[in-house]
Formats: C-alpha cells, structure tokens, sequence
C-alpha cells in the first residue's frame, strides 16, 4: 500500500495520478481508513509530527522533493530508505531559472534599469559571455544540468563540490581546500547545493569578499535557487550595500515566506522570486515513483536512495 502524505500541495490530486498507475495497488490518503502495517511505501512532503507513526512495515520514504534536507531532520523519521525526486521536468525548469539570471546580470541589467530610471544614456558595453566566468556550487544532477545549458552559450564555467566531478568544458574544483581558488576566478556565483551541515550558511560576508573583482561593471553576482538556509540574509543585505555584491538573485529564504520587513524587499539590485526557481510536476512524479514502487515490489533495488551521512 501507498500512503500519502502530503502539505501545502494537491493531495487529492497526486492521489487520483497514483491511483491510475499503480491499480490494483491500493493507494490512501491521511484521513482514509486503512491498516498502517499494510502500508509499504509513504509519499511525502513537509510531513507532520505524526506522519510516520504506526508505519512500522515500510519499504521506503518517497520525497516529493528534490531536496530532503527538512525530511531528514523529521525527529520520528524511520530508518527505511529515503528515496528522493530525480527528473529531467524539474532539472530543465531549475537551468531555466539558472540561465535566464545568469544572462540578465551578465548582460548588465541592474546598471541599465538604474540608467533607465534617471534617464542617462552610457553606452557601455557587456563582456562577452566568454571573459564572463560563472561557478556553480554543487555538481550533483541540477548543477550538471544548469553546466551544460550555459556552456553552448559561451560562458565560461567552474564547478566546486564536495568531491571531484569531471564535466566536459567545466573546470572543476573540490573540496575545502580548493573553495577559494574556486571563488577567486568566479563572476557570477550559483549555488545548487545540498543543504547539509557542512554548507548551511556557505553563502556569506567572507564567501563573497572572495569572489573575482573587476569582471562585472557594479561587482560580482550572487543566484541562490537552493536552500534558504545556505545564505545569511544580513550578509547579503551588507554585500549590496557596500559593493562586495553587485546585485543577487534570491528564490529562497532563510524563512519563508520571506517577511514583509525583510530589508531585501527594497533593495534596487536585489531579484526576489518567490521559490518558484523548480517545481515538481504530478505527471512526471507520479510516473518516477509509480516505476520505482512496481519495480521494488518486482524485488529490483531502490534507485536515487539518500546517503543519510551525506544528507543528499
């Protein structure tokens, strides 16, 4: 049996797709009258505290997401394998976000909104997109895909993760040792790593102070379509203010949603989406679980399944 467990998102929805692709598998939902030990499999996202109570037969934890950092610290999360969201869908709307702000600080935009608004015209001109270096944090399936979308428009591209990752036309770093190597030659930072222990809070006053000066007019550029907590929300505002950044592009916060206090509401060169960056989409989900279930029940292994130790 498949239980759904799902807030914030179209249960009854996700509920109907499964019940398509898995019949005969019974599929429930919270509320439904069912027998927990028959439950096998559990599809969540932003799980309650008594989410996982009385499940003592499972097989695995299906995460909407692609990010499982929030699961992962659910104080009753069970010890069967986490399985976590792997899908060409979210991967392209993920590089969309990434490409389309990528090419709108690299061609200026922050300079050329301000001369618009006191109607003063400098004809200054872009680098071209190959003296433009971007480095992307995290090399796992999004930040391969968001490498090898930019690179057929010439941008020059380095990657830094937690270990060595060989991408074709991507120079890449790794490890801790090699973080600020990384930094130094970096125009334009992108940051799609895992939110674990070790890189909560990466994006802050010391990471930008160290990032390449002189390729863009106004300074270096932060993209965060993450995890809100990566960034320091008070070193980003200090970085805008003072230069050290010359604009961010923000889908995610450390609270969300963000607070209408928030001093990055009224920052001119601060982009705000509202974590919209990638989305997962019912169709493709319910097909990559529905695949995933028919194929364990077949005794194939689970794929994608979370390192615990790592986090990702």
């Amino acid at each position: 049996m498949l239980l759904l467990h799902l807030s914030d998102v179209d249960e009854a929805s996700w509920a109907e797709k499964f019940r398509a692709a898995l019949a005969p598998y019974p599929v429930v939902r919270r509320g439904d009258s069912y027998d927990p030990k028959a439950v096998h499999y559990i599809f969540v996202w932003k799980p309650k505290p008594d989410a996982f109570d009385g499940l003592d037969n499972l097989r695995a934890v299906l995460s909407l997401g692609a990010g499982v950092d929030a699961l992962l610290k659910h104080p009753r999360l069970p010890a069967a394998p986490v399985v976590r969201f792997v899908d060409e869908d979210l991967s392209q709307r993920m590089s969309d976000y990434v490409v389309a702000h990528v090419t709108m600080h690299h061609r200026l935009h922050t300079r050329f909104q301000a001369d618009q608004a006191a109607r003063r015209w400098v004809q200054l001109y872009p680098p071209a997109a190959s003296q433009t270096v971007v480095g992307i944090m995290g090399m796992g399936v999004l930040g391969q895909d968001a490498a090898r979308r930019l690179l057929p428009l010439g941008f020059t591209v380095r990657s830094w993760s937690r270990t060595p990752k060989a991408i074709e036309g991507v120079e890449g770093f790794a490890g801790a040792e090699s973080f600020d190597a990384f930094l130094g030659g970096t125009d334009i930072l992108v940051n799609l790593l895992p939110l674990t222990p070790d890189t909560a809070g990466i994006l802050n006053s010391e990471t930008f102070g160290k990032l390449r000066r002189g390729g863009l007019d106004g300074g270096p550029v932060l993209v965060n379509p993450a995890r809100g907590g990566h960034q320091r929300e008070a070193d980003i505002v200090r970085a805008l203010g003072d230069g050290t950044l010359g604009a961010a592009s923000l889908d995610v916060f450390e609270v969300e949603p963000l607070p209408a206090d928030s001093r990055l509401w009224d920052i001119p060169n601060c982009y705000i989406t509202p974590h919209i960056a990638a989305i997962s989409n019912e169709e493709a989900g319910v097909a990559y679980y529905a695949a995933i279930i028919k194929a364990h029940e077949a005794g194939k292994p689970l794929i994608n399944v979370v390192d615990r130790s790592r986090g990702y």
